[in-house]
């Protein structure tokens, strides 16, 4: 990750976002901590990265907001200029068996979880085009590829990620910048404290390696898709998953 190219995280103030920001900051990187309502633990990631000697500040911003996001980026291009990378990682849950599932739980999910990746895709757009190596990077699930009993908002948006990064891949291809998506398995994450411990025990024993992923599995395999290494890999979904079959 070259010293100064500006990372845009999203939900990036807890879990998987918040370990995402802090490497790509720990790599050299202006980190854009993007956050929601957890005011206080964003300002805590930035205050990590700029203990390790890099750059980053905190964007408050509801993604399923185009005009949220569209202030965020003016906020963006005033303190770094152009983004070089994007890393659409915010993500909701709202879980009910689908015949209990109602229209305003389904909505709520689809708004930040697809909506809020076109939202904040659209008004980066030209900056990645522009970038040298531009980098979109869209955080996905392997609920995406498998399904989730009770999860059938969750799943579809997860889902969904797969044909928009392909899409946006071959959109962005004549610029040479890259679309790719991560979608990783069951990660030690807040979200994963949540479940129940019977089906904890029932999600780990599908796992070959028998173990849910840490943070830094996943965090990794970001920062190489956001370097110039990965300048020939676009379009691609990455399964780490702990080698769970889909």
């Amino acid at each position: 990750m070259p010293t100064g190219r500006t990372c845009v995280v999203t939900g990036a103030s807890r879990g998987i976002g918040r370990g995402i920001a802090v490497e790509l900051g720990h790599s050299g990187a202006n980190v854009v901590v993007n956050y929601r309502s957890s005011e206080g633990p964003a300002h805590e990631v930035v205050d990590a990265i700029e203990d390790a000697g890099g750059r980053a500040i905190a964007c408050r911003a509801n993604v399923s907001k185009y005009d949220a996001v569209a202030g965020m980026s003016d906020r963006i291009h005033d303190a770094f200029g152009q983004v070089d990378v994007l890393v659409n990682n915010a993500g909701i849950t709202i879980d009910r068996t689908f015949e209990n599932m109602t229209p305003a739980e389904w909505k709520s999910v689809v708004a930040v979880n697809l909506t809020g990746v076109f939202n904040c895709t659209h008004c980066l757009f030209e900056d990645l085009r522009r970038a040298d190596n531009g980098r979109l990077i869209n955080i996905s699930s392997v609920v995406g590829q498998q399904g989730n009993y009770g999860q059938a908002n969750y799943a579809t948006t997860k889902s969904g990620l797969f044909g928009f990064t392909r899409t946006l891949a071959l959109e962005m291809a004549d610029s040479g910048s890259t679309a790719n998506c991560v979608a990783p398995g069951f990660v030690k994450t807040d979200m994963l404290e949540t479940v129940p411990g019977h089906v904890k025990e029932h999600l780990q024993d599908r796992i070959p390696l028998d173990r849910f992923a840490e943070v830094e599995d996943i965090t990794g395999i970001v920062r190489f898709l956001a370097s110039p290494e990965s300048r020939y890999m676009t379009g691609q979904i990455l399964g780490v998953n702990g080698g769970m079959e889909w």
